[in-house]
């Protein structure tokens, strides 16, 4: 986001005048569009309203823009010689298509999140930058330059990072799978739109679990799918709950995030994986396991995937190095029946020819000499040590206020506000006060929860958020 320079001698209206000038004659704001408020524009730059009524009455008075009484500022239609029956209408472009926008919380977590300034991040489910191997990864890339051709990669992946996940997977998760059912992505984000996009039609209906990060999701609904809620507890979902549901809705695919679930941080117990797997056989019904967090388990020892226990070939498993290892690479893979990933690489290979062979070549050296390894050993320490402290926040500053069942793994503390609140009211009240989270409505829950992160801040601000977060609750509640 553009600021104006405050060192500058040119006055700052005149700086954003100008800037809003460029903006207009780029095609940014078209003519006819309407402006931001000076309210809204001042918070976006740092300034004071004053300061941007200056620069759009220097807009008015050359033409550029008109005030449009109950609309506010809107460029004019006139003043570069286009008339209204050549400007597109690109408000209903816009709202058209069948790609749908993220939620409004999303997109206003994002929007502060991008502004740069100084937030307590309690929101993203990323790792903090100390917590990235950028060490290990400048090494390697050092150590051994890249030698390999710069054409367009197989666009099923880099073929040895498919032999280095097959042994990885198998050594640390139990996963036994060959390289030809392996797919690379570009993260498990890409690894479920394909599925959404080649494997399901509209119309279909699917079971997600509930609360569930799949309702953040706006993938699903561009793809027509009906979705159906299975409700999670203490040990997760309730298989014999499928049922029920596939006698009504005739459920096509299950998407489950069995181990540290986000964003609850549940466990799908031992009884109900097997009975999930018997159903899920017995009806026909592809069950899509969404793994990011299984390795980061506190304690070592990470609870079996379905995947590692499916015998009758109905898992889909996506793995990603997002959340765990470096998010900036945009790794992931999916472990599917041959038949599947071919009909998944041909439609990866419409979208963007494959992925870049740059970061694949990084992450196979990355997995292959063992850095992934001690990554994550390193990784649940840390994770744990922030987790811990979170708790002690917890329950030393909002004792009175939030209840929650300590995660074993993962990056999360889910959390349930003992009082009556509007969210959006919390999240604007937070924000002001310079601490963010997710509101539980995001994930199609209970609208008193929330998600806190403690993977993303910096382990001194944990607690000063969670200080900030009371006095946000305080004055919402009373």
């Amino acid at each position: 986001m553009w600021k104006p320079d405050r060192a500058a001698k040119k006055p700052i209206y005149q700086q954003i005048t100008d800037y809003m000038e460029r903006c207009i004659s780029f095609g940014e704001f078209p003519p006819g569009s309407i402006l931001p408020s000076e309210r809204k524009l001042a918070d976006l730059l740092g300034v004071n309203r004053s300061t941007v009524l200056q620069a759009y009455d220097e807009l008015r008075a050359s033409g550029i823009v008109e005030s449009v009484k109950g609309s506010g500022t809107k460029v004019s239609k006139l003043k570069w010689g286009i008339t209204p029956s050549q400007t597109p209408n690109w408000k209903q472009y816009v709202e058209g298509g069948t790609f749908l926008p993220n939620l409004p919380f999303i997109r206003r977590i994002r929007e502060e999140l991008r502004k740069g300034e100084r937030i307590i991040d309690f929101a993203s489910g990323e790792l903090s930058a100390d917590l990235f191997p950028n060490q290990i990864i400048r090494h390697l890339m050092q150590k051994q330059p890249f030698q390999e051709q710069l054409g367009y990669e197989d666009p099923q992946g880099f073929s040895p990072l498919r032999e280095s996940l097959v042994s990885f997977l198998a050594q640390q998760l139990n996963i036994n799978t060959t390289d030809s059912s392996i797919l690379i992505t570009s993260g498990s984000q890409q690894s479920l739109y394909l599925i959404t996009q080649c494997l399901l039609s509209p119309g279909d209906a699917v079971a997600i679990e509930d609360p569930s990060y799949c309702y953040s999701l706006p993938m699903f609904q561009s793809a027509g799918l009906r979705l159906f809620g299975l409700p999670v507890d203490e040990h997760g979902i309730n298989p014999e709950d499928i049922i029920t549901l596939h006698r009504q809705h005739r459920i096509r695919m299950l998407f489950l995030n069995p181990n540290f679930q986000n964003p609850t941080g549940g466990i799908l117990s031992a009884e109900r994986r097997i009975r999930l797997l018997e159903i899920a056989a017995e009806l026909g019904i592809p069950i899509v396991e969404d793994d990011p967090f299984t390795l980061t388990a506190f304690d070592g020892n990470p609870p079996p995937t379905l995947k590692s226990l499916d015998t009758s070939g109905n898992v889909l498993y996506i793995g990603s190095l997002s959340k765990i290892a470096a998010s900036g690479l945009r790794i992931g893979w999916l472990i599917a029946p041959q038949a599947v990933v071919s009909r998944l690489t041909d439609a990866r290979q419409q979208m963007d020819f494959g992925l870049s062979g740059i970061p694949q070549w990084v992450a196979n050296q990355f997995i292959k000499d063992g850095h992934f390894e001690q990554q994550i050993i390193l990784l649940r320490q840390a994770l744990l040590h922030k987790r811990n402290h979170m708790i002690q926040g917890l329950q030393s500053i909002l004792p009175d206020y939030i209840t929650f069942t300590p995660p074993q793994g993962g990056l999360n503390i889910w959390c349930n506000i003992n009082r009556e609140f509007d969210d959006f009211k919390l999240l604007n009240e937070a924000i002001k006060r310079g601490v963010i989270h997710v509101p539980g409505s995001v994930y199609g829950s209970d609208h008193r929860s929330i998600r806190l992160s403690f993977a993303r801040p910096h382990i001194d601000d944990i607690i000063p958020g969670l200080k900030l977060l009371k006095e946000a609750i305080q004055l919402i509640s009373s």
